[in-house]
């Protein structure tokens, strides 16, 4: 059934994209064109500014903090606003298109574009800090309840979260890394987990505060597989490295050419690529689909009324479905993400086995 949900979306996918790309670019819709290439990128990707909505036709924004340093001029900080529609601010200005599209750079002495020291507040940056808060809020929210009731079972709100935290602390962390070992790790897990349900909701949401694609972004991913990365070889045993260096193995695959150990410390990489590229790639997708599905609307306007109207309905629908479809797997990548966390800690645990 897994592997059904993530063929469909990978088709789903590439249709959709194959569609708003391959139509015309910029559908007539009246008095303007619509760029469908635009509007699905520009959403997925990180911004200055954190659009909230249009009024009277003008755009209802917060301009967020740009601080950036020059390598021939220093640091300077000022608000994204001054950057709007293409304008250049001390020197600095957004590329529309090309290698550091979306990006704020600036032409030094020798004529070059190239990109400052960028540490600016973007929107990214500011749903990584609405999620972190929302954790911590649910984190001492239900340590301050057991606090206060030692003796009483959890009810609401809190009962939830003991379900879940017991459902992943007997039935994962357990299971893969051992009754007398998970401890160390059990605290990083489960705050993995969180972490990635809550960016992961908050990115489905289509209003502000919400719709940051924090965990659509590879930086944010790679930073948590990075995290597993280091839990798993950090405290590794060392069977565990006598493995990878000289695992079971017939001895022409070890001697005289070292087949078997390149593929298994070839693996150490391997697997906290494959957790990075599975939740970015998974929630990426999700993202993308729901977009394009939404530039049908535009898409069809000027292939007539009952076109549009027909594809409205349709964009609807397959729109109400897919955010159905992204809230289960906004819950299954962060229960997949710490599975595999899980596991890989587990295999970095292991001990010498005992003679019978």
């Amino acid at each position: 059934m897994m592997n059904d949900i993530k063929n469909n979306r990978l088709i789903w996918t590439v249709l959709l994209m194959w569609l708003c790309f391959l139509s015309p670019a910029h559908a007539d819709t009246g008095e303007e064109g619509i760029d469908v290439q635009d509007i699905v990128f520009s959403h997925i990707q990180d911004a200055y500014t954190w659009h909230i909505t249009e009024w009277n036709g003008k755009e209802i924004a917060i301009s967020l903090p740009v601080l950036v340093r020059s390598e021939e001029r220093g640091w300077d900080m000022f608000l994204s606003h001054h950057l709007h529609h293409g304008q250049a601010h001390h020197g600095y200005y957004i590329v529309p298109e090309g290698e550091h599209a979306g990006k704020v750079v600036e032409k030094n002495s020798r004529g070059e574009e190239v990109r400052p020291v960028d540490l600016s507040l973007t929107k990214n940056v500011c749903g990584l800090f609405l999620s972190c808060g929302i954790l911590l809020f649910v984190v001492l929210r239900t340590a301050r309840w057991y606090k206060k009731h030692p003796d009483q079972v959890p009810s609401g709100f809190t009962g939830l979260m003991e379900m879940i935290i017991s459902y992943l602390q007997e039935g994962v962390i357990k299971d893969s890394i051992g009754k007398e070992k998970y401890k160390p790790f059990s605290s990083y897990l489960l705050t993995v987990f969180f972490f990635i349900l809550i960016n992961n909701l908050i990115g489905i949401i289509p209003v502000f505060p919400g719709g940051a694609n924090i965990t659509g972004n590879i930086a944010v991913t790679a930073v948590l597989a990075g995290c597993t990365f280091i839990a798993v070889n950090l405290f590794a045993t060392k069977e565990y490295w006598k493995e990878i260096f000289w695992p079971k193995a017939p001895i022409y695959l070890k001697l005289p050419l070292p087949i078997m150990p390149f593929v298994e410390f070839f693996g150490v990489f391997t697997k906290p690529f494959a957790l990075m590229i599975r939740l970015f790639a998974n929630i990426m997708a999700g993202h993308t689909i729901i977009l394009a599905l939404t530039c049908l609307i535009f898409i069809t306007v000027s292939m007539g009324l009952l076109v549009n109207f027909g594809m409205t309905i349709v964009s609807v629908l397959f729109c109400a479905f897919m955010n159905c479809v992204e809230l289960f797997v906004a819950c299954l990548q962060a229960y997949i993400f710490t599975l595999l966390s899980a596991n890989y800690i587990g295999m970095a645990k292991v001990e010498k086995e005992s003679p019978c």
